[in-house]
């Protein structure tokens, strides 16, 4: 199956999270997995959250990430590398650089 971003809904979603700023978002969501191209301007956040009932994997695409993980660890991810938060963990996002950060991110759903 294709998915093409631009067919996407683009939304803006305010102090996602609790963050700072707004996140940018086109998701696709079939209830077993989502789907993410999103956007954090400079500045913006995704606030500090846990995955309870799934995981998360993020592909940096363009700009610096800074994660703030369980225990308060920061981890600074670049374009290329990978995030993972799995079921159970806690992580926030932050745009501490100068350009965009984009990103793609597969949510992974754990049905019990």
């Amino acid at each position: 199956m294709k998915i093409n971003k631009e067919q996407l809904e683009e939304k803006i979603l305010p102090k996602f999270k609790e963050g700072e700023g707004q996140y940018i978002i086109r998701a696709y969501d079939d209830d077993d997995n989502k789907l993410m191209f999103g956007t954090l301007e400079p500045g913006c956040s995704i606030g500090y959250h846990t995955h309870t009932n799934n995981s998360e994997t993020m592909y940096i695409l363009s700009g610096v990430a800074t994660y703030v993980i369980d225990g308060g660890v920061e981890e600074v991810v670049l374009p290329n590398e990978v995030h993972y938060c799995p079921k159970g963990g806690s992580h926030s996002l932050q745009n501490r650089g100068t350009e965009n950060l984009t990103f793609f991110a597969v949510i992974g759903q754990h049905n019990e």
